[in-house]
């Protein structure tokens, strides 16, 4: 990993820790925005930076999300990106909502999940700038991987990763659990 790459991911989560601090649509509780002083990260690591091989769903199936609310979201199961970790393979799961053609929605859990990192698991999201096809590579980038709006306030309603992106190993790569209890 480039110096300039794991100084453009410090570059982006200052950006971010900024815009929790004091913006008016940080998650972060307005009686706890006093005391942050950034979000916790694992440091930056190329082992989590993955080349994986996407697999196109033509005829995408409907997922139903569990949130964190009471009512499930649906999404279709657009691609599967198949990749590596440590030499095993592993493979991850991307949707979009029906009609939403952006970004592709990776939400996921690991073995750091409920330990080092949101008991509810973590996201990260795919913007490739053409539409994917069989075959194509992809970078999947773990350092980018985040917690979800409502690890910092319950009023917010989060998809939760479904089981098939539950990845059985550890990803100590994005950013750890919140601490807002101080």
């Amino acid at each position: 990993m480039s110096d300039d790459y794991a100084e453009q991911l410090r570059a982006n989560r200052r950006e971010k820790d900024e815009f929790f601090d004091d913006h008016p649509q940080s998650p972060i509780p307005p009686e706890h925005r006093d005391e942050f002083d950034g979000l916790d990260y694992f440091p930056p690591d190329p082992d989590y930076r993955v080349e994986a091989t996407v697999t196109v769903h033509e005829d995408p199936e409907p997922v139903e999300m569990e949130t964190t609310a009471s009512n499930p979201v649906r999404y279709l199961r657009i691609v599967t990106f198949a990749f590596e970790v440590d030499g095993e393979e592993h493979t991850l799961a991307g949707y979009q909502q029906e009609g939403d053609d952006g970004a592709v929605f990776v939400p996921f859990r690991d073995k750091t999940t409920g330990q080092q990192t949101y008991h509810q698991g973590r996201y990260m999201e795919l913007a490739p700038d053409r539409e994917l096809t069989d075959g194509d590579r992809v970078t999947i980038d773990f350092n980018l991987a985040y917690s979800p709006f409502c690890a910092y306030s319950e009023t917010f309603s989060c998809p939760l990763p479904p089981e098939e992106n539950w990845l059985e190993i550890v990803v100590p790569a994005g950013e750890r659990a919140p601490d807002l209890d101080s």
